[in-house]
């Protein structure tokens, strides 16, 4: 859901970047975690950036938590549904707070986690954006009408997104590759589970009270505040609201010992698309599995690689090449995506993909090209800590993952360890023929 960010907020939010690069922590700053009795979590980072904060609520709320059947899609719903304000705050006076403060605000959600962020300038504007932002969450309110009338909104959203090609394959794959876990379903839901959502409202509620709950949820504040301040507003607006000590246990996704096959017709003109799934681990800051498929990635398939430069510019049989190796809380596919010229050359680029991993398996990746890789990959990161609002949003990604903002250094210092021999036998690991799901998207024959 797109809300507002005030230009005279973009242009404060211009800040030097960290000399992070010559620290021995990629992630530098110092932090603070404490638990509420509630079991909402406060991890506070107060910097020497003046005037600007970041205030972030992660609540662990995605697709994965959409575990009974016909029940997909209601965490992107809740996305909608908390920005329509409460009964003492309703949503036109939140918006004209938010106006007053010349601040910006924005949700999005993801398959593991929902994140809110307010930024806002002022440690005076503190205690009020604490107060506001824990009635936003306590006292959520929508009725079955509000639902009636927000179901048709989120069903224009999936039909937006699939009139992508390239959204609708994503969406055949993990449908085609998962069998049990929640991953199956992207964080739009199925088609079929958002036309029932007016039918709904009870689950909403129990969903909602599951986990828009304190032991389900993180605050991220980052910025020119004090951290005694921060904990003060925090015990006594956010103190009421109720834990719900309920337990996600997500189905566990059976290994594959055959190759899944899928294809789509797509209704008009287009590009043929392949795209091919493996079973991958979960993400992890101890074991290097999920560290060493990134480096891969980017030795191997970035657009500087010699594979990417055969198919892409050499050849000319793809538009675009790419690899989606994302962290996930369960283990999740590490995905190739094609987009081809000519659906004649659909067989031959999906053997080229298999016949790179077989060399790869039995040939160490470069390791000075591996060096560089690493060293791009830090100061990437370290672009990122430019802002307030950029280590704000950086550190959440991790935070959902683990919880502690260390795990950023840890990851760090996986990479840095990583070897040639520790990426080919990764590659053996995951990259098995018999692990993979192969699905096509063409142009409909007969349309």
């Amino acid at each position: 859901m797109t809300k507002f960010i005030s230009f005279a907020l973009c242009m404060t939010l211009l800040l030097s970047i960290p000399a992070v690069l010559h620290s021995a922590r990629i992630f530098p700053y110092d932090y603070k975690i404490e638990t509420l009795e509630n079991g909402l979590t406060i991890i506070s980072i107060p910097l020497d950036n003046p005037f600007i904060i970041s205030y972030y609520t992660i609540v662990r709320s995605g697709s994965r938590n959409e575990i009974e059947p016909g029940k997909s899609g209601f965490a992107h719903f809740f996305e909608h549904m908390m920005f329509k304000g409460t009964k003492d705050v309703p949503r036109e006076e939140y918006d004209d707070f938010l106006t007053l403060l010349g601040a910006g605000t924005n949700g999005y959600t993801t398959d593991d986690y929902t994140c809110y962020f307010v930024v806002f300038a002022g440690q005076e504007n503190l205690e009020s954006v604490v107060k506001t932002e824990a009635d936003r969450f306590i006292n959520l309110y929508y009725d079955e009408e509000m639902i009636k009338s927000e179901a048709p909104v989120i069903e224009g959203e999936y039909y937006a997104s699939v009139s992508n090609p390239s959204r609708r394959i994503y969406e055949t794959l993990r449908n085609t590759a998962f069998d049990l876990h929640s991953y199956k379903h992207t964080t739009m839901g199925y088609l079929k589970d958002i036309l029932d959502m007016p039918n709904q409202f009870e689950y909403s509620k129990l969903y909602q009270k599951r986990f828009y709950a304190p032991d389900n949820s993180i605050l991220l504040v980052v910025g020119d505040f004090e951290h005694d301040k921060l904990m003060e507003y925090a015990r006594n607006y956010y103190g009421p609201w109720e834990k719900s000590n309920y337990t996600l246990v997500t189905p566990v996704e059976k290994a594959q010992t055959k190759q899944k096959r899928a294809s789509y017709d797509w209704p008009s003109p287009t590009l043929p698309r392949l795209t091919i799934g493996f079973h991958g681990p979960a993400f992890s800051d101890e074991t290097i599995d999920m560290a060493a498929m990134d480096l891969l990635a980017a030795v191997a398939f970035s657009s500087s690689s010699a594979f990417y430069q055969k198919l892409v510019i050499e050849e000319q049989k793809c538009q675009s090449f790419s690899t989606s190796f994302s962290d996930h809380r369960d283990p999740f596919l590490l995905i190739f995506n094609a987009v081809l010229k000519q659906e004649k050359d659909l067989p031959d680029i999906e053997e080229e993909i298999f016949k790179e991993l077989e060399r790869l398996k039995n040939e160490p990746v470069d390791p000075e090209t591996l060096t560089k890789v690493k060293s791009n990959l830090k100061y990437s990161f370290a672009n990122s800590l430019g802002t307030t609002d950029g280590i704000a949003g950086s550190l959440a990604y991790y935070i959902n993952l683990t919880g502690d903002p260390n795990t950023v250094n840890k990851v760090f210092d996986l990479y840095e360890k990583i070897t040639p021999e520790d990426i080919q036998e990764m590659t053996r690991k995951y990259f098995k023929i018999t692990n993979s799901t192969v699905v096509t998207l063409t142009e409909g024959k007969g349309q």
